[in-house]
């Protein structure tokens, strides 16, 4: 059974609360979809200020929409294309301040404003992205990155 807990005010703790939880949350279950849900619905419940967290997962060579929290999304997402594809292509967690300023972005709900995605890597192999959209600009910080990266770490280990 969940339970919510009292976060720390120092946002790096919290993150590893969050991290600790979500460690917890899964232990045991083997069932990919059924992770991917609850950690995107803990992430969500975590962080204020966003409007979308989900994950896009590789299949046949292209990102397709996996477990959400918000608004209906984009379904396919090319490798290369927009944050998303560009974050799976180089491997690598892109934040982006200002996603009407990112070349090629798409926008799958206009009210983003800014967007984070964590490229997740098993075993050396691409298996998605953890993607967060905020309705303002600016809206991750270092730390978030961090610890969004820690989250998303945590979670390879279940999925």
């Amino acid at each position: 059974m969940f339970m919510g807990i009292e976060y720390s005010k120092d946002l790096s703790e919290a993150y590893t609360q969050l991290s600790d939880q979500l460690n917890l949350l899964l232990d045991g279950e083997p069932n990919r979809i059924a992770n991917l849900s609850n950690a995107s619905a803990l992430l969500s419940n975590f962080l204020d200020r966003t409007n979308w967290t989900g994950f896009y997962l590789m299949e046949e060579g292209e990102l397709v929409l996996g477990p959400f929290q918000g608004l209906p999304a984009c379904i396919r997402i090319a490798v290369g294309k927009g944050v998303c594809g560009t974050a799976a292509e180089k491997q690598e967690t892109i934040v982006v301040e200002d996603v009407n300023a990112f070349p090629g972005h798409i926008a799958c709900d206009a009210a983003s404003q800014s967007e984070i995605v964590v490229p997740l890597v098993k075993d050396g192999q691409l298996i998605g992205v953890l993607d967060i959209d905020s309705p303002e600009t600016g809206r991750f910080s270092d730390e978030d990155r961090a610890g969004i990266e820690k989250f998303a770490a945590t979670l390879l280990r279940h999925i």
